[in-house]
């Protein structure tokens, strides 16, 4: 048992090195901090406007869902827009509101196939509309989904994310930096460090586009005015190519009853939609690049396009068939141009209002 002489010695060498931290330092030093802070975020807010970025919209998962939830809330009579990213960025909203006079609600997600969505459209009965459906072969006839997870956000998104993405939308709008290519660990991530040997490096998709409140996406000028920026984008394409000499039998198998799984969940749920009185359309768009190779290898038009039209008596807009769908710039191969993103949808907008008009007509005789 320690004496208290010992105790009193050791309480007297604690309190020797003792040194409380004045009572007005906190205040200064919370103010130097929060100065850093601004400073840096102006900082990089600055740069990234260097680099062409302007203030925009999250394309977040939360954002999907308040516009799936927009079917749920009296809006399920509207046109709405599924596909992946071709559907998403080459119908600009504006353009469609202007010429049909209806603001149509977009439900396109990159990277990701559109049939999930059809399926969970044809379990809603408040979808009675009409459902504008793009096709991309490699997204499509696979079911990738890149994005599948903003499915799950929809239905069962908690009230600490529906309340971080109404915060989060109040500054979008004026930050150019807040977006997921420009966080800090992304751009590291993408530094041309020296690579294992052996180790597969994929590289992220990069920036764009730019979005509205309402997912109107359109291009990012930096991929219309840097050539070399584009250039990164057909790069990231190309990726995800692989010659079919180089696939074994099993795999070209696997892929091939995969291809024809989709098409009969497609054709499923577009029977239950249009039994529901719902005008389903499908809807293909321009591509070029290697994507000329990617398409017709994987996704031959008589096997895939054809039979999924054939099987499922919806109207279908190919671009190839129509004059006015082509002749379009695709800077990076794959997407148009803003300015002819604008003429596309009003084109698409006629030719889908003529074919339906034509088909009315010869119902009727």
């Amino acid at each position: 048992m320690p004496s208290s002489t010992s105790s009193s010695e050791s309480t007297a060498a604690m309190s020797k090195y003792d040194r409380g931290l004045p009572g007005d330092s906190i205040k200064p030093a919370a103010l130097l901090g929060l100065v850093i802070m601004i400073v840096m975020l102006s900082g990089w807010e600055m740069y990234w406007r260097s680099e062409g970025s302007i203030p925009s919209y999250r394309n977040s998962e939360g954002l999907w869902a308040i516009q799936r939830r927009r079917v749920d809330e009296i809006e399920g009579e509207k046109t709405v827009l599924a596909g992946s990213s071709r559907m998403f960025f080459n119908s600009q909203l504006d353009v469609w509101e202007r010429v049909s006079g209806e603001r149509p609600i977009q439900l396109s997600l990159e990277g990701t196939s559109p049939v999930s969505l059809m399926e969970d459209l044809a379990e809603d009965p408040d979808m009675t509309g009409t459902l504008i459906v793009g096709v991309a072969g490699e997204m499509f006839f696979t079911g990738f989904e890149f994005r599948g997870s903003a499915f799950e956000r929809y239905a069962n998104e908690t009230p600490s994310q529906w309340l971080g993405q109404q915060i989060s939308m109040l500054v979008e709008p004026y930050l150019a930096f807040y977006q997921y290519d420009y966080s800090l660990f992304t751009v590291i991530k993408r530094q041309a460090f020296p690579r294992r040997e052996g180790v597969f490096f994929l590289m992220d998709v990069r920036r764009l586009a730019n979005y509205s409140k309402d997912r109107n996406a359109r291009m990012f000028s930096k991929v219309e005015t840097d050539p070399e920026y584009a250039e990164i984008a057909k790069e990231i394409w190309a990726q995800f190519y692989r010659p079919i000499e180089t696939m074994s039998e099993d795999e070209l198998a696997a892929g091939l009853e995969n291809h024809n799984k989709q098409i009969d969940r497609a054709v499923a749920a577009t029977r239950k939609l249009q039994a529901r009185g719902v005008e389903v359309i499908f809807v293909r768009h321009p591509f070029e690049g290697i994507y000329d190779k990617i398409e017709p290898t994987y996704f031959p038009r008589a096997s895939s396009w054809d039979v999924l039209i054939e099987r499922t008596g919806a109207l279908g807009v190919h671009w190839q068939d129509h004059e006015e769908l082509q002749g379009f710039w695709l800077p990076e191969s794959s997407h148009l141009a803003a300015a002819d993103a604008d003429r596309f949808t009003e084109a698409l907008y006629e030719i889908i209002r003529r074919e339906l008009a034509d088909r009315n007509v010869g119902e009727q005789q």
